[in-house]
């Protein structure tokens, strides 16, 4: 059957799937605006499921993060549900990616972190070493938090600071990590190499605005100018065109999600140089096995012709290796200055810190809620506390790199689940949010067709398949619990969101009047109380949405999907760019990593191009999209 060719572009940036919408998304608006910056001449199309964020409050206002993360109502967001699995207790965990312009960076909590540089030599990808890449990761960002520090960028596109008000709850946390918990503190943990230490927590917030630092208005809205830079908002790529195993053009129709309305009919648009798929860990695989490109069994159960046999695409899922991550709520002091005002929408408090904003960029509406962590590995005490499950993961993994970090220990100042329970009562709250950074268990995803014959996701989380994986999650709860309990604003847990410790039981959760000593005891947990702990990480474990490596850069050999020049194996003219092409997980939330990607993809692309990237192109070069709302 034949389609309607409406255009041709020399590159073509392609994503949305039914699944993660992200060809508009964190990567490909880096790689997109760093070409059309370069070479204004380029023809670019970018292909988005979702709808354009330029300049709307839900994304350009910080504090409203959560409002993205309500299954119920987000529109900018896809809720991937993955299959019932054993490890969690027959719960299928649902893993929610962005389905906007600008992708993650557009929805995310801001949170600052990097990995360490051993993580991207561990990849061992040609041009990939972290010596190639450090001089990236300061190229994409103006790091205001602290001025001179070697590692960090000042001029970039991407703005990193304290966000617009410290709230003094961070304090408390810190102190009781440097004193009960006996860690040093530090104030920049994002050097690319220190770890287990105290550290206020940056964000991705421009300090001088007040607003979300995502692609979509850094890379690509502040280039509106340029003419050959488009952008086509509700359109769902549903295959790559390829003659004679070269790329030529995309298939899309309209995205049924967010153009619910709109005809299903398909068009084709053709790429004279190159097609980038950029859909993400959930949609980049889904796009190449449609396409004809994966393990000949995927195909063959969807009726698809296979083009080349490449086992390895969707396979490798580092979103179960992901890191899995634990919300954990507990009551604060009425006096504690915390989110859940705003959060509640609470009219008063929100016009009042919006007037503030729209002044100077400051006040809680330039907040994420988190001003404190701790990129934690175990000392001796706590190795051995944590039993001999964890101990070959932690000799063979973690013993001799002392710069990777087992999990990040962080507080949340105020409830921040969109969905409250019933039991949770208008009042101040804290979350301790504990995640591990290197799980050793690892899933899959592929297309499938239901019995209906419609397209589906055959989702594997692997979470927490690896027995030593929940370990430290286990240790993460009753540590993190110590701390919340030596800290002023402390007046006890949130039953609902604890484990369900028997009758009797000295760890019982309940709201008390104040904060235990600095020197108190640490709680006493029996084996029917660490039988408690674990069943509640097997029902509450989460994504963190640091889904990767589903089109991994490695060998072919060795399940690779991509080579260390981002081209797909046994095709032409077809490059992946996004997360999943990490080869090994990193210890980090990955808004980092997929901007290092973009800038790196960019650089590759533009020597191919002849293109000369080594022009300025500032952000103050090109036209602004900024204005507060």
């Amino acid at each position: 059957m034949s389609h309607p060719i409406i255009s041709e572009f020399d590159i073509i940036f392609a994503g949305v799937t039914l699944y993660r919408g992200e060809s508009g998304g964190t990567t490909a608006c880096v790689v997109a605006g760093r070409l059309a910056a370069w070479d204004p001449s380029l023809s670019i199309l970018i292909l988005e499921g979702g709808q354009h964020t330029l300049n709307q409050a839900a994304h350009v206002q910080p504090y409203r993060f959560p409002s993205h993360r309500t299954p119920s109502t987000s529109t900018t967001m896809i809720f991937n549900v993955g299959n019932p699995s054993p490890r969690l207790n027959g719960r299928a965990l649902i893993v929610p990616c962005a389905h906007c312009i600008g992708g993650g960076s557009s929805v995310n909590t801001m949170a600052y972190t990097r990995a360490p540089a051993s993580d991207f030599d561990d990849w061992g990808a040609n041009g990939w070493e972290s010596k190639n890449l450090i001089p990236l990761m300061k190229k994409l960002e103006t790091y205001q938090v602290q001025p001179d520090r070697p590692t960090h960028g000042y001029s970039g596109p991407i703005k990193v600071s304290s966000g617009g008000c410290k709230l003094g709850v961070s304090e408390e946390f810190i102190h009781v990590g440097t004193t009960y918990h006996k860690r040093k503190y530090v104030d920049d943990t994002n050097d690319l190499e220190t770890c287990n230490t105290y550290s206020p927590w940056a964000k991705y917030i421009d300090g001088i605005t007040g607003r979300r630092s995502d692609t979509a208005h850094h890379y690509v809205y502040n280039q509106a100018h340029n003419a050959n830079l488009q952008i086509w908002v509700g359109k769902r790529v549903k295959r790559v065109i390829f003659q004679d195993k070269r790329a030529v053009g995309v298939e899309f129709t309209s995205d049924p999600v967010s153009c619910p309305d709109a005809g299903q009919s398909s068009s084709i648009v053709t790429a004279s140089k190159l097609v980038v798929v950029s859909a993400g860990a959930f949609g980049s695989p889904a796009i190449l096995e449609r396409s004809g490109i994966g393990a000949e069994a995927i195909l063959k159960r969807c009726d698809i012709e296979q083009l080349v046999d490449l086992p390895g695409v969707g396979e490798n899922y580092r979103g179960l290796r992901d890191h899995n991550g634990v919300f954990v709520p507990y009551y604060a002091a009425d006096e504690a200055i915390t989110m859940d005002s705003l959060w509640r929408g609470n009219e008063s408090v929100v016009q009042e810190n919006l007037a503030q904003w729209k002044l100077n960029g400051k006040s809680l509406i330039a907040q994420n809620g988190s001003d404190a962590k701790i990129k934690w590995r175990p000392d001796d005490d706590e190795l051995k506390a944590m039993g001999s499950a964890f101990q070959p993961r932690w000799k063979e993994f973690f013993q001799d790199r002392p710069d990777k970090a087992v999990a990040i220990f962080s507080l949340f100042e105020g409830y921040t689940v969109t969905e409250l329970p019933l039991s949770i009562l208008p009042r101040n709250y804290l979350m301790a949010f504990y995640c591990t950074l290197y799980p050793t268990s690892a899933g899959s995803i592929h297309i499938k067709l239901d019995k209906n014959g419609q397209e589906g996701i055959d989702f594997n989380t692997g979470y927490l398949d690896d027995p030593s994986d929940i370990v430290p999650l286990n240790f993460g709860y009753k540590k993190m619990r110590e701390i919340y309990r030596r800290m002023p604003s402390y007046r006890g847990e949130t039953p609902a969101g604890h484990p369900c410790f028997p009758e009797g039981s000295a760890a019982v959760c309940r709201e008390t009047s104040g904060p235990v000593d600095l020197n108190a005891p640490d709680l006493i947990y029996t084996a029917e109380d660490d039988e408690a702990i674990d069943r509640f990480h097997r029902d509450r474990t989460q994504t963190t949405g640091h889904s990767l490596g589903t089109c991994a850069m490695k060998p072919r050999a060795d399940q690779g999907v991509v080579d260390a020049r981002l081209n797909v194996y046994g095709v032409t003219n077809i490059k992946v760019a996004d997360m999943s092409i990490a080869p090994k997980n990193v210890g980090t939330n990955t808004y980092s990593t997929a901007l290092l990607i973009g800038e790196k993809a960019a650089m590759i692309i533009a020597d191919e191009l002849g293109i000369n990237a080594d022009q300025p192109c500032s952000e103050s070069s090109w036209s602004s999209s900024k204005s507060r709302l």
